[in-house]
């Protein structure tokens, strides 16, 4: 087969396996010109310590790859993160660590979607049994029927905010929608190039 037709088919697969799209994307006018040196992945409020956990350890990653230095906050700064501590005591702590922007991940919203699948008849064309008994009723008795369902399934409303720690201020801001992904470690690894490269796209990291 010819390499160009195989790499065409393997990028339609590829893109076919995506469940993770970006529905909104913000940055402020005027972000500041400047590399990051220390960047702080924070997974927020999920309520679901492994998912927390594997979707800033992708995300940081994702940022490595591309030469930005960046931690994973449940790595870095334990599970409790921030518990019981007031918003100065919060950024005190960030600063001290070193770290001279965060990005925030949250799950906005998680809903459940039914929908039915019909039933559907499969069979031969009648052309291959119609005069003869054998070929009528080996197709006729082979013939398979598969009943319709009904199916669910759970779409997750994701959002970033980029924040530079010098300023307090917002620079960045995205809002996606992952479509029934299969895993946790399958959002967390989607969610992670896709909001990397974005970021890059938009020049908020260099």
């Amino acid at each position: 087969m010819n390499r160009i037709v195989i790499l065409l088919i393997a990028g339609l697969l590829g893109a076919g396996c995506t469940t993770s799209v970006i529905t909104h994307a913000w940055k402020a006018d005027n972000p500041p010109q400047k590399k990051f040196e220390n960047l702080l992945v924070i997974c927020i409020g999920n309520n679901n310590v492994s998912l927390e956990e594997s979707m800033e350890a992708h995300l940081a990653d994702d940022l490595r790859i591309h030469q930005i230095n960046a931690s994973s906050a449940h790595e870095v700064l334990g599970p409790k993160l921030f518990t019981n501590l007031n918003e100065k005591e919060v950024l005190e702590k960030i600063e001290k660590s070193g770290y001279d922007a965060v990005l925030t991940i949250v799950l906005l919203d998680k809903e459940k979607e039914k929908y039915y699948v019909p039933g559907k008849v499969r069979y031969s064309p009648y052309i291959v049994y119609h005069r003869r008994f054998w070929g009528y009723y080996s197709t006729i008795y082979e013939r398979i029927y598969e009943p319709g369902y009904y199916a669910e399934k759970t779409n997750y409303f994701w959002e970033s905010n980029l924040y530079d720690m010098r300023t307090k201020q917002l620079i960045y801001s995205v809002q996606t929608k992952s479509f029934d992904p299969l895993s946790p470690a399958s959002v967390s690894h989607e969610y992670g190039k896709l909001i990397c490269q974005n970021m890059i796209d938009q020049h908020v990291i260099r």
